[in-house]
């Protein structure tokens, strides 16, 4: 299908978070012993939204529980605080390749003993116009939490997140400009790097891991959701080079839901084919080590100059 048109609205969250000090103990008890409350944090549980008309729940369960953790932190601090970097990609309702572990939290100083160890506090608090109140939780900006991530996040995860908040919205140059304010801070040069290589492009973490590897590992820079006309009509690749007609289709665990979907992507990858393109499926496993650039470049016609270029600030 054609890309999609951006938004910068983020979804509200079906989560809801059950803080302990809420429940009379007995109560708390019998409704964790019935799987009716999950133990996300200290003190903090995931309840599921059964209000009339609400939407289902995110089918990932530990994303879930993070964004119930974020609710019950927000709930427990009392001190000033803004959710960042992948927890604020989380709350944006941003895809992520990985879902973050801790929650992050900016603070005006730092915790003291007996903190949350779930809780990744920085101290510094971003300017009122860095935030935004995402169901009621206060969450820095789309294009801060674009360069947070840029500069903090493992690379892999710093791409996807990149890919997606400018689909979403997020502005290259603004990140560019906030990212020449930051001087010559630690990953300052992998951030630069993130943000210059991102593509609104890209319509899934699956997509964004994809270019990922190859773009580290130094091939050209593909194109996304490049159009091919075939006998069956344009069909947009998730990834390619059309000049030397390659593609990579990055295959997902839920992609294909029953018979029908795996006749029909056959037939779309029998066009492609015929219309003279080689087209390599990629999966989650792949996305690990060099053996896909390496099955990238054996895909390129014969005598295709290809000097690969590692970039450095991806291998971090």
């Amino acid at each position: 299908m054609p890309p999609a048109t951006a938004s910068s609205a983020p979804q509200p969250s079906p989560v809801r978070a059950v803080l302990a000090r809420d429940l009379p103990i007995v109560r708390l008890r019998t409704s964790v012993a019935a799987g009716q409350l999950i133990r996300v944090g200290r003190g903090i549980y995931l309840g599921q939204d059964s209000a009339p008309g609400a939407p289902p729940p995110d089918p990932s369960e530990l994303r879930r529980r993070a964004i119930a953790h974020a609710q019950g932190t927000h709930r427990r601090l009392t001190a000033r605080h803004v959710f960042s970097h992948g927890t604020a990609a989380l709350l944006w309702g941003l895809p992520l390749w990985r879902t973050p572990e801790r929650t992050s939290v900016l603070v005006a100083h730092s915790a003291g003993r007996g903190a949350d160890r779930r809780v990744q506090r920085r101290v510094g608090l971003p300017p009122e116009t860095d935030v935004v109140l995402i169901d009621g939780l206060p969450v820095t900006s789309l294009g801060r939490t674009l360069v947070d991530c840029a500069l903090d996040l493992a690379p892999i995860d710093a791409l996807v997140v990149a890919d997606a908040a400018l689909r979403a919205g997020a502005q290259r140059d603004e990140a560019l400009a906030r990212l020449a304010g930051r001087g010559r801070r630690r990953g300052i040069g992998q951030a630069r790097e993130v943000v210059h290589l991102a593509d609104a492009g890209a319509e899934s973490p699956g997509e964004s891991a994809t270019r990922f590897v190859v773009l580290r590992d130094g091939l050209p820079t593909p194109v996304t959701q490049a159009p091919v006309a075939t006998r069956l009509g344009t069909f947009w690749t998730d990834v390619a080079w059309p000049a030397f007609r390659v593609a990579l289709e990055y295959d997902g665990r839920v992609k294909y839901a029953g018979r029908e979907d795996l006749v029909r992507e056959k037939r779309r990858h029998d066009a492609l084919v015929e219309a003279g393109y080689r087209v390599l499926r990629v999966t989650k496993e792949d996305i690990h080590g060099h053996a896909l650039a390496d099955r990238v470049r054996d895909a390129f016609p014969p005598g295709t100059d290809l000097r690969l270029t590692p970039r450095r600030h991806l291998n971090g």
